[in-house]
């Protein structure tokens, strides 16, 4: 655990104008935000568009972060869906040699109950060869884990944690005080990584940071300081450009931020699009102040 605790960076596929992978982009993504206060990646998250890439892709995807990756953060890959059977079958086959844990989100679609939630990740957690990390995400999934779920699952030894992004900091405490002392829980909210490590969380998976990872490590380091006022002073100054990333979905913010700071393009595979004329415009505006 002790890993994975402060700023993990959910990092963005950069791609080129024909949706390849951009790996010169990429590269000088790791070295950004490597440079800039990442304690950890995570890749192929949401924010890695890992929906619209190959299982061939993300693994490539993954084999070039671990060959470059000179300061050796520890990496996260994302591994979830809605189809436990495919999930163990990849386990089966992956060669995740070098990898800290798995990121799985709740199954989304399918909208299981709460008793299935347990039963997918348990799954999960006994076939896994590296720990599991949960990832509740309701805005997604269409499902909410519930406290008690997590704190069910808790108990499994190979289950390491849970990115919270639930946006319920009631949820959050409950969890917290419900689980086991080594049982991690890390912001998956950005804005809200202040009042979740004052609850006891241990740090963020954000998006904003792979952009701006020198504010958003000031903003977690003081959190786990307990310097909690001038913790929430760094989300407030991020507040208004963290509010542009999910104005037309994410990644598409991030990436026109990434684009507008060289470190790759804006593009986006379908069914999202590339940023908006008005969203491009009001980035610039608010990158300006920075």
């Amino acid at each position: 655990m002790e890993q994975l605790i402060g700023l993990g960076v959910a990092l963005a596929t950069p791609f080129n104008a024909n949706g390849i992978i951009d790996y010169d982009a990429l590269l000088r993504l790791l070295k950004h935000t490597s440079t800039n206060g990442a304690d950890y990646w995570v890749v192929m998250g949401s924010t890695g568009e890992a929906i619209t890439l190959s299982n061939k892709e993300q693994e490539k995807v993954l084999k070039f972060v671990l060959a470059n990756n000179p300061r050796n953060l520890p990496v996260v890959f994302g591994l979830g869906g809605s189809n436990t059977a495919a999930i163990i079958n990849r386990l089966s086959t992956l060669n995740l040699q070098g990898i800290t844990a798995i990121l799985s989100a709740s199954p989304a679609y399918n909208k299981p109950t709460q008793a299935g939630i347990v039963a997918h990740f348990t799954k999960i957690a006994d076939a896994s060869p590296v720990p599991v990390i949960l990832y509740n995400v309701p805005g997604r999934t269409c499902s909410n884990m519930e406290s008690n779920t997590t704190i069910s699952l808790a108990n499994h030894p190979n289950i390491m944690g849970i990115k919270e992004a639930s946006g319920n900091l009631k949820q959050v405490e409950e969890i917290i005080a419900g689980t086991p002392k080594e049982f991690m829980l890390t912001s998956g909210d950005d804005m809200l990584t202040p009042a979740i490590t004052k609850l006891g969380g241990k740090g963020a998976i954000s998006v904003l940071a792979n952009a701006m990872p020198q504010a958003f490590k000031q903003l977690i380091t003081a959190a786990l300081k307990g310097e909690v006022e001038l913790s929430k002073q760094w989300a407030d100054k991020l507040k208004e450009m963290n509010d542009l990333m999910y104005a037309e979905g994410n990644p598409t913010g991030l990436k026109e931020l990434l684009a507008q700071l060289n470190i790759g393009t804006n593009n986006v595979r379908l069914p999202l699009l590339p940023a908006t004329k008005p969203l491009k415009d009001a980035i610039a505006v608010v990158l300006a102040k920075f």
